[in-house]
């Protein structure tokens, strides 16, 4: 996969980024400021610092660094926010995104700006807080005089590096080589799949070569050393015999044709590469399509499903004796086949294959561990799993968070590992896999694992309501309270406290959740499960009163008849439902959304066990009418957002179904209880007191 790829995301997230910063600065009350727009500045500078960090834009990182701890200051209190201070960080914006087109374009980002914006913030924080800001050292400025590449002297600054692939397929091999071609000139290759050697000319380093590589293949498949510049390609066959003069005079030609790449003065991790000219062949093949164009093709293959649905249900109802009839139902299972088959079809254009997003960890972790002092074995399964495309780019950052944490939090010191009879480098595996209708991703070290009593301790002092007979699930839940951070000194890899909140914000914002698993000595297992698409959803259709409703199937666990005697009465009118001696909250649907001319009696109705946000919840309903695939229609976007449902569908008939968010019914029900709202108050006296814990 060539590294390319992933610039045009990066380039494309910034954008974003900048735009809701500026969005919130312009809209921030400097005399009374909102500290959750000071946080969407924070992370949006958290964020843009991260993806310049990951891809080598230096300039742009060391701005945001330094702009990222001044609103740190901001939103912490510790810095009196003013007029001119917010037109400050607005021109600090506008410097950033000048950056980022600058790195979009192969450019050099103007240098005098880079230092006038963060002398500027430097000075602002050692007048208005007293001190100055952890800085990083300045980049280095670009020689006005420098010659262009082309212009520059032959053997100036430049090496012979012999780059050796192993083990490594013609496909993979020949991008290789062609991103090698973007960093210098090659004076030879010869090889075959086992050993592949290139002689590159230039003045880029072994670590930047190493850099890009590592994106296409593994650390341990590249080996890179310096050759003299007279000593002579490697034979592709050891056997075969050193070409004759004419021969050598015969394979001259090709050189100049390697030649007309010019060598790259900037590390190639800076900026981004150019498109090889093999490439361009490669790319005539695909095309780039706008994914609002692809969600348009799905929703019309929806409203082709429904109609077909529909005229399907007429055919049937028409009479089966009738010799036209039948040349109409055979006309409509082929459309029917036909249909389905369209829309899976389209379904896989959106997919996406999870080395798209783990292609993007090696430099990460390699960053990473270097920034920390430790020793990392990265390791990847299931990169071809797939998911779709508008989830992968969503998983992308909380991914990177949750990499990170265990990098510095989980992962112990090389000499602390020896010391507990561990290898000295830690190993990190990122997992995917299909589970049911649902993918598993996992982030998995074999580290020091969670401390329930220092989590506990920390949640205490930050004034968080904890108790020592927490389950571990729950108390491992902690560090994704928002500000909750056990670094002991803040570092630009963690210890700010931010991240975390945000990442499980994110993950249940796609319909999934966060599941941690951890034993402390032995590591840590963090297990993210989404829904493989946002655009099909399997789910339980089920009939409350008159209207149908749609229950996610990934969160129905079991449905059962509840007996008078497994009904409990709860202070605050709330109703427990008893399920194998554990106590369940009642939700009941008709109650909760006002559902006229529904089954009132809880023994007359049907329990339907569901999961959300690791809690399980009794949801009483009238009739359960089976399984299907319904295509999701946002309600926000269409109408607006409805208290305790997440989306909706048309069914066969035409109708629109809702789909149920089970915590947010939860919360529904909690808030008019308490409000005393309920359209049908349960009668307490119906059931049972609660049974003493």
């Amino acid at each position: 996969m060539d590294i390319a790829d992933f610039f045009d995301t990066f380039f494309e997230e910034a954008e974003e980024l900048l735009a809701d910063m500026e969005q919130h600065l312009l809209e921030l009350d400097v005399d009374d400021p909102d500290g959750e727009q000071l946080n969407a500045i924070f992370r949006a500078a958290h964020s843009i610092k991260g993806g310049a960090g990951t891809f080598g834009f230096s300039v742009l990182q060391k701005t945001t660094h330094i702009f990222e701890n001044l609103l740190d200051h901001a939103r912490k209190g510790e810095l009196t926010l003013r007029a001119d201070l917010v037109d400050t960080f607005l021109e600090a914006k506008d410097i950033m995104h000048d950056q980022l087109d600058a790195y979009r374009n192969e450019e050099e980002p103007n240098q005098e700006a880079y230092e006038r914006i963060c002398q500027t913030l430097q000075q602002i924080a050692l007048e208005e807080i007293g001190k100055t800001l952890d800085a990083p050292a300045a980049a280095p400025a670009p020689k006005p005089s420098e010659p262009s590449p082309k212009e520059e002297p032959a053997g100036a600054g430049e090496q012979h590096l012999k780059v050796a692939l192993l083990n490594v397929g013609e496909k993979d091999r020949t991008l290789l080589v062609e991103e090698l071609e973007q960093l210098g000139d090659i004076q030879s290759q010869s090889g075959d799949e086992k050993r592949y050697e290139v002689i590159l000319k230039g003045s880029v380093s072994a670590d930047d070569i190493e850099a890009v590589m590592c994106f296409i293949i593994e650390s341990e498949q590249v080996e890179i050393t310096s050759v003299a510049a007279g000593e002579p390609a490697p034979a592709a066959e050891p056997a075969a015999k050193a070409p004759a003069p004419a021969d050598v005079a015969e394979e001259k030609p090709a050189a100049p044709a390697a030649e007309k790449a010019p060598a790259s003065k900037a590390p190639a991790s800076s900026k981004p590469a150019k498109a090889a000219p093999k490439k361009a062949a490669a790319e005539s093949s695909s095309i780039r399509v706008s994914v609002d164009k692809v969600d348009q093709i799905i929703n019309l293959v929806g409203e082709l499903i429904i109609t077909q649905s529909m005229l399907d249900q007429t055919v049937s109802d028409l009479d089966d004796q009738s010799v036209g009839n039948s040349s109409l139902q055979n006309g409509m299972s082929l459309l029917q086949r036909n249909a389905r088959d369209l829309q899976e079809a389209v379904m896989s254009i959106r997919m996406i294959p999870m080395e798209f997003v783990f292609s993007r960890f090696p430099r990460v972790v390699r960053d990473t561990a270097g920034k920390l002092g430790k020793e990392i074995e990265l390791i990847t399964e299931g990169k071809s799993t797939e998911l779709d495309k508008s989830l992968v780019e969503r998983i992308t950052d909380p991914l990177t968070h949750l990499v990170r944490n265990s990098l510095d939090h989980g992962i112990e010191m090389p000499d602390e590992r020896e010391a507990l009879g561990k290898p000295r480098t830690g190993k990190l595996v990122l997992a995917a896999r299909h589970q049911g209708g649902n993918i598993l991703i996992e982030v998995r070290d074999d580290g020091a694992g969670m401390d329930r009593d220092r989590l506990l301790a920390k949640a205490r002092e930050n004034g968080l309501n904890v108790s020592d007979t927490m389950s571990d699930e729950e108390v491992f839940q902690l560090i994704f309270a928002p500000g909750f951070s056990t670094a002991k000194e803040v570092t630009d890899v963690s210890g700010r406290g931010v991240g975390m909140d945000v990442v499980k914000r994110n993950i249940q914002g796609m319909g999934g959740r966060v599941e941690i698993q951890s034993k402390k000595g032995e590591g840590t297992n963090t297990r993210i499960v989404l829904p493989l698409t946002l655009a099909i959803l399997d789910g339980m259709s089920i009939k409350v009163g008159s209207e149908t409703f749609i229950l996610p199937l990934s969160t129905v666990l079991e449905s059962l008849q509840p007996a008078k005697g497994d009904m409990y009465a709860m202070a605050g009118d709330d109703v427990v439902l008893k399920v194998r001696d554990e106590y369940l909250p009642v939700i009941a649907i008709h109650e909760v959304l006002d559902v006229e001319n529904a089954i009132t009696d809880p023994t007359k109705s049907i329990a339907v066990i569901v999961q959300g946000e690791g809690r399980r919840y009794a949801m009483l309903v009238d009739e359960l009418i089976g399984q299907q695939q319904v295509v999701v229609k946002n309600l926000e976007d269409n109408y607006r957002k409805v208290p305790g449902v997440s989306a909706a569908t048309i069914l066969g008939d035409g109708s629109v179904a809702l789909i149920l968010d089970i915590t947010g019914l939860h919360r529904l029900s909690r808030a008019k209880k308490e409000a005393g709202k309920a359209a049908n108050q349960p009668h307490l006296s119906y059931y049972k007191e609660a049974e003493p814990s």
